[in-house]
């Protein structure tokens, strides 16, 4: 079936979308009003934007971010409702992008933000070669003054996934917090990167690597601007996945009750259901009924026809794939 056009509006317009009902609901039957507010830039790179919301009343089954990308394609990006930030990739440097946040309830938009980011200009990225450790500020000796916020430390960066193109790395902070952190690395391709992650997140998955490439990450906890600790790691990408149209191998499960008491509780995964589309993109939810998973791993094939395998964090219900 031929893929219908997404109806977005031009950067320099506001979308057309169902009007607020001014009037309160008098039906009982009606669900609580929803409100999005403040849709604010965090961060910019050349080539990405961060954008934070609220919701200070009511909740939203998911989000829909319409822009215009690098190339001026419209895009429409689904978003998990119970999130607050998002990153938005594949910009062009020095570009001004309007971007429109609606909040849904089903299939229907229920409220709107928009708001307007300036990438950043395409100045070369000093970043540290994979074999390097980058030069950063030193760590202060000195104790902290009691009128001196508590310096956060950043703790382990570790690799918890990797397949053929991606990695993924969590990390600890063990002491105070960040405003948010960068992850430099080398694509690739070669090309220096420098990813802007939300200061409340512990787990990210690097996209766009190569198979059987070793990678070094530097991860740098950030506030008010300023790199104020880092820690670094590397990874070797996978050398191959299998084929999602085959049935991965796997042990049979044991029929005998586990006799020792060692033995973790059964996991189970329940539905998997897609909650939204795009031209290019799918976004799915699952649900664990019993148990808990320490990852998950999502093999389908790309729009290139390519075998993918994307690890997901073992605390996530819903991914997107792009």
């Amino acid at each position: 079936a031929a893929e219908e056009p997404e109806e977005l509006p031009l950067p320099s317009e506001e979308p057309q979308h169902e009007k607020p009902q001014t009037e309160a609901p008098t039906s009982e039957a009606l669900p609580a009003r929803a409100v999005l507010e403040d849709l604010r830039v965090w961060s910019v790179t050349p080539s990405s934007v961060q954008l934070h919301w609220t919701v200070p009343e009511g909740s939203f089954d998911s989000f829909t971010l319409q822009y215009r990308d690098g190339q001026g394609q419209p895009q429409a990006l689904p978003i998990d409702g119970g999130s607050r930030s998002v990153t938005v990739p594949g910009l062009s440097p020095s570009r001004r992008y309007r971007f429109h946040l609606y909040g849904m309830r089903g299939r229907k938009k229920v409220d709107h933000v928009s708001t307007e980011a300036v990438t950043a200009a395409a100045v070369p990225v000093e970043l540290p070669l994979p074999t390097e450790e980058p030069q950063d500020e030193q760590r202060p000796t000195e104790a902290p003054s009691a009128t001196t916020p508590a310096r956060p430390v950043l703790g382990d960066l570790r690799v918890t996934s990797v397949t053929r193109s991606s990695v993924q790395l969590h990390w600890t902070v063990p002491e105070g917090s960040f405003d948010s952190f960068t992850l430099q690395y080398r694509d690739g391709q070669g090309q220096p990167q420098a990813l802007p992650i939300d200061g409340g997140s512990r787990s990210v998955t690097v996209p766009g690597l190569s198979p059987s490439r070793r990678y070094r990450f530097h991860l740098y906890g950030m506030r008010g601007g300023k790199r104020i600790d880092r820690v670094s790691t590397d990874a070797v990408t996978a050398t191959e996945e299998p084929l999602p149209s085959e049935e991965p191998q796997k042990e049979k499960p044991k029929t005998e009750s586990p006799a020792s008491e060692a033995l973790p509780a059964r996991a189970a995964l329940g539905e998997l259901r897609v909650s939204s589309v795009t031209p290019s993109s799918v976004q799915l939810h699952w649900t664990v009924p019993e148990g808990s998973f320490d990852s998950f791993t999502l093999q389908y094939r790309d729009g290139q026809g390519q075998p993918q395998a994307l690890p997901i964090d073992g605390g996530s219900r819903s991914v997107t794939v792009p």
